[in-house]
């Protein structure tokens, strides 16, 4: 039986905890994958190229990620161009054995574990990408992953991530869009992100929560009250 014109729509009802994932879950990030990648790329003179090119380009790095995360992001997922999808579908499973699994902070199961027993989906949010997330956020039992996509042609990496980048305010976008797809309540939902990058991401949802916080994050948790929690 619809509901008569008049009637208002009930508001959503259920709830989820979005986490970000590097620096709040796992104390390792995406620069330490690409890496692992390139490190058991196959070929000697593959693996000596990527590797050089990686460590050349640090500061680079650094400095893009403290300055414009999307630009970084962009500029960097740009190194795996070449690198074929079968393989690292394949190394995504061994990084996860050999470095993230040891790299999970102490405490990070509990968090997970706690939001659900609160009757919460649990979410994860990441600029990383999929692939690799996908092994750990089987490990925690996430409902949803939501990262970054490279595209690929022809089985090999164009070193272009598929749109829209999952970044910085972004992130918020994505946590509303999918509150809306699936009924849930963003003032009854939760955020976890230890970025002050992911600002938008906390200030989205109801219930934000700063995670071994940076210097600026924690600063803005004292300054709105939010929670500070530290799982390392």
């Amino acid at each position: 039986m619809k509901p008569h014109a008049h009637e208002p729509a009930k508001p959503p009802t259920g709830k989820a905890a979005f986490f970000d994932i590097d620096g709040t879950l796992i104390r390792t990030n995406v620069v330490h994958a690409y890496g692992y990648y390139a490190m058991n790329e196959g070929s000697v003179a593959g693996i000596l190229k990527r590797s050089l090119s990686t460590v050349a380009q640090l500061p680079l790095f650094g400095a893009l990620n403290l300055t414009d995360r999307k630009i970084f992001n962009e500029y960097f997922y740009r190194q795996y161009a070449g690198l074929t999808e079968d393989r690292l579908l394949t190394l995504a499973e061994d990084l996860f054995d050999d470095v993230i699994k040891d790299a999970i902070f102490e405490s990070a199961q509990d968090l997970v574990d706690e939001a659900r027993r609160a009757g919460c989906k649990v979410v994860f949010v990441t600029g990383a990408l999929d692939f690799t997330m996908r092994p750990l956020a089987r490990h925690f039992g996430a409902d949803e992953l939501i990262a970054n996509r490279m595209q690929f042609v022809g089985g090999k990496a164009t070193g272009k991530v598929v749109p829209p980048i999952i970044e910085g305010a972004n992130k918020a976008n994505v946590i509303r869009a999918y509150c809306e797809t699936h009924g849930i309540s963003l003032m009854q939902s939760y955020a976890y992100t230890d970025s002050a990058s992911d600002y938008a991401m906390l200030t989205v949802v109801g219930r934000p929560t700063a995670v071994n916080p940076d210097i600026r994050l924690r600063a803005l948790a004292r300054s709105y009250n939010w929670p500070i929690l530290d799982v390392r």
